[in-house]
């Protein structure tokens, strides 16, 4: 695909893929910073920067927070001009880079995505961001795949409500048939790069194979976006406490 076509997908539907966007080295490099990640920096970090199936088994770890600000890796990476150049290019002027995720489906036991806009967390003014989502595993149907609804970006904000899943605390409260009808699944190998506008509405299934389903999730805002620092601020901070509570985290 060339630049013209990616931008004018994007601009379309909400979402383009990008088919090995990193070679299968780089792939090797970003699995090892991964696995230097969790064992040698997450000891060190607070208990909110990771999120477990179980909070006492740690091999059901399941989510990891903010990995640009704790490992130099990671922000090279989120803050390279590859990603960055990316991201202006999709969203149509500078960005700044917000927040590097990862997101891993235990086989057997990684639970649903349920269908949300990222842009009703980002809490943001014009609400213009974009997700890189990045296959770490051959991922489709079986084990958990994006499913996103083409052009959805265009309609607003839709209601959202409170869900009991750690790590996505909302979703969509009118979901519908109709919108069910309308999804796409997306399937990816290691190494593709799916991109989505905030107000593309997405989901995705349990994973219910044996196989594993890794992605690291790169947040971008648009530089002409203005974020409700306090408002964000609150709501992760009571989002936080209710899951402590609960035991969850």
């Amino acid at each position: 695909m060339n630049s013209s076509k990616i931008k004018s997908d994007f601009d379309k539907n909400g979402f383009v893929v990008l088919e090995k966007f990193f070679s299968k080295p780089e792939m090797e490099k970003i699995n090892d910073a991964l696995h230097d990640y969790v064992k040698n920096t997450l000891p060190n970090l607070d208990a909110n920067q990771a999120f477990y199936e179980d909070k006492e088994a740690p091999k059901t770890l399941m989510r990891l927070q903010s990995m640009d600000t704790h490992h130099s890796y990671f922000s090279d990476l989120c803050h390279s001009g590859r990603l960055q150049n990316l991201s202006q290019a999709l969203l149509g002027g500078p960005v700044k880079g917000k927040n590097l995720q990862w997101f891993n489906k235990l086989p057997m036991t990684g639970k649903l995505t349920p269908p949300h806009q990222d842009g009703f967390y980002f809490m943001l003014e014009p609400n213009e961001a974009l997700t890189l989502w990045l296959a770490q595993d051959p991922i489709d149907e079986t084990n958990g795949c994006m499913r996103y609804i083409p052009g959805s970006h265009k309609k607003g904000m839709r209601p959202h409500q409170r869900t009991d899943l750690l790590g996505f605390s909302q979703g969509l409260a009118d979901y519908s048939l109709i919108d069910a009808e309308n999804e796409v699944a997306v399937c990816v190998k290691p190494g593709d790069l799916i991109a989505h506008h905030s107000m593309t509405i997405h989901r995705a299934d349990a994973n219910e194979s044996s196989l594993p389903r890794r992605a690291l999730g790169f947040v971008y805002f648009s530089k002409t976006a203005i974020e409700d620092i306090g408002k964000a601020e609150l709501y992760r901070k009571k989002l936080y406490e209710d899951w402590k509570k609960r035991g969850k985290i």
